[in-house]
């Protein structure tokens, strides 16, 4: 009866670790750019779209599909980032453990 105590105790402990890593995620900001930094898009590590800013000399209403490339692609760069980050966090939390494959946390 003991053991069942101490490993209910140790699942609290975990929930408790990852709702302040899921917090904290949300407090990590990154940065994703594309074409050498004219369009910067940020992100928290959640995956949450912060802001977007795009370099006046970029919109001209007949580039609309380059502009919308480029957007894409800085996304991309700040969701890899993220991705990244919430990967780190997690392994520190599980001290290496990995999850299984197609096992996704936090989000």
């Amino acid at each position: 009866m003991k053991n069942l105590a101490n490993m209910m105790k140790q699942a609290q402990e975990m929930q408790e670790k990852m709702a302040a890593m899921q917090d904290a995620l949300a407090d990590h900001e990154v940065v994703g750019r594309a074409a050498a930094g004219m369009v910067e898009v940020r992100m928290n590590a959640k995956g949450e779209l912060l802001g977007l800013k795009v370099d006046p000399s970029l919109i001209n209403p007949a580039e609309a599909e380059v502009m919308e490339d480029l957007i894409a692609a800085g996304f991309n760069d700040a969701r890899a980032k993220a991705e990244e980050h919430a990967r780190e966090e997690m392994r520190r939390l599980t001290g290496g453990l990995e999850l299984p494959p197609g096992f996704r946390l936090p989000f």
